[in-house]
């Protein structure tokens, strides 16, 4: 059985102190917490702090990006070996800002996903349509194709260990929000494309998320639908108490 795996994503906000004290407090709130997995991506400034801040908790680290590189003459950028060293576990790659704003590649988040893999940390791989591209009917073809391009030449074993969100672009910020049974229609279909590249077995294991403003107030219908298995949380997770809301939706 999937467990659910409930996200945070802070995106650019929090500078090392405030990055502590809502962690120290969310470490508090989610001490009893069992039945889901839980994730914090923070900027990369403050990702040492977030990691000693949450030992012996049941709080796991995320970075929000990484280049697919271990080392070498790449001016301004982080490795997944800096990232593991300082105990980093998850990493979030291909957000639909980050495919907007920095024109990143299906072929180059493929490279990310594949390095964050052979050091060891799982990859969160986010897939999306725009509004023009869902009031087309291009949902589906866009999303196989992120998911194709994605996962190229990945073993099933490999495949198993990647997480997959879906945040449909149009409701991330807006206010707008898929309904349950959108959601779920859209996760079904991404799991018979799992399915036709990598078989029933592994896509019955991949976690696939909703990453489309998650709130306190939807996540509990959300996240009961059978083929969603958490969330990627935006605005809601930069504040513990709101965060902790869905994380108890999902326990």
């Amino acid at each position: 059985m999937r467990r659910l795996v409930i996200a945070g994503n802070w995106k650019m906000y929090k500078n090392n102190k405030e990055a502590v004290e809502t962690l120290t407090q969310l470490k508090d709130l989610t001490k009893d917490v069992k039945n889901v997995d839980i994730v914090i991506g923070a900027p990369f400034t403050c990702l040492s702090d977030a990691v000693k801040t949450v030992e012996g908790s049941n709080i796991k680290i995320a970075a929000e990006n990484v280049y697919p590189k271990i080392e070498g003459a790449y001016t301004g950028e982080i490795s997944p070996k800096m990232l593991k060293d300082i105990g980093v576990t998850y990493v979030i790659l291909g957000h639909s800002e980050r495919r907007e704003y920095f024109k990143e590649s299906d072929e180059f988040i493929n490279q990310k996903v594949k390095a964050v893999l052979e050091i060891g940390m799982k990859p969160i791989l986010c897939i999306g349509e725009k509004l023009e591209e869902r009031e087309g009917g291009k949902t589906l073809e866009v999303l196989a194709k992120q998911i194709k391009g994605g996962l190229i030449d990945l073993s099933k074993e490999a495949a198993e260990k990647v997480i997959i969100a879906y945040e449909p672009v149009w409701a991330i910020g807006t206010g707008k929000t898929a309904t349950p049974e959108m959601a779920e229609e859209t996760h079904k279909a991404i799991r018979n494309v799992l399915t036709e590249m990598f078989g029933k077995d592994v896509a019955d294991k991949v976690t696939i998320q909703y990453g489309g403003s998650m709130k306190p107030e939807n996540a509990k219908d959300l996240l009961s639908q059978e083929d969603i298995d958490g969330g990627l949380v935006g605005g809601a997770s930069l504040k513990a108490d709101s965060f902790f809301e869905i994380i108890k939706a999902g326990n």
